[in-house]
């Protein structure tokens, strides 16, 4: 008696699969949206040259110490110096101490288990230099604490609920001193000429 229960569970939730089953396949939003749509690939652009190596190192300094427990909110604007010429064939694109301003992008705060807080810089405005050619981001992390964090809790769990004290551990915060020189990269050989066909392949959509 026992075995034919068993038998005729089995049999009904295998028939609630396939009924599962046909309902997903008969999807209305799928077969609106999928059905019989043919899906292209986007067309790759030949003519950017993103492997031309040649890239120029740029070096600057903040003006002012920022640190992300201060009043630091995003689209602030900063002001960062070059601190030493630019040089690219024997030319000086950007004299040493020319002013570039920019802006804070994101402010990521520091979270639990030793996760740290994040300053992401970016619309670097530097003068003589097409922003499109410049690798126009710089990201300021704080301590990362989750690798002494997770070992502790790991080492704790024998003696419950020590081990989730460490949830609290928070990651140090990001900060960024007058003296810390930070690097972006310029690259001059890409194809400028491409850039203008994008936008205005973007402007007329």
């Amino acid at each position: 008696m026992n075995n034919k229960l068993i038998y005729t569970l089995i049999l009904l939730l295998g028939l609630s699969n396939i009924t599962y089953a046909n309902t997903l396949i008969q999807d209305e939003l799928v077969n609106e949206t999928l059905l019989n749509k043919k899906i292209e690939k986007p067309a790759p652009n030949l003519n950017y040259n993103f492997e031309d190596t040649d890239v120029i190192e740029i070096r600057l300094l903040i003006n002012d110490p920022i640190k992300s427990e201060k009043d630091v909110y995003e689209g602030q604007p900063v002001t960062f110096r070059i601190a030493s010429n630019v040089h690219y064939k024997g030319k000086i694109l950007v004299k040493r101490h020319t002013l570039v301003p920019a802006k804070v992008e994101v402010i990521i705060t520091s979270g639990m288990n030793g996760i740290p807080a994040s300053i992401i810089f970016g619309s670097f405005d530097i003068k003589n230099l097409d922003s499109r050619l410049l690798t126009d981001f710089y990201e300021v992390r704080g301590q990362d604490r989750s690798l002494m964090v997770y070992p502790l809790k790991w080492a704790l769990t024998i003696l419950p609920p020590s081990g989730t004290l460490t949830n609290f551990i928070k990651g140090g915060h990001a900060k960024l001193k007058t003296n810390n020189i930070i690097k972006l990269y310029y690259h001059p050989n890409w194809d400028k000429t491409a850039i203008q066909k994008n936008e205005q392949k973007t402007n007329d959509l």
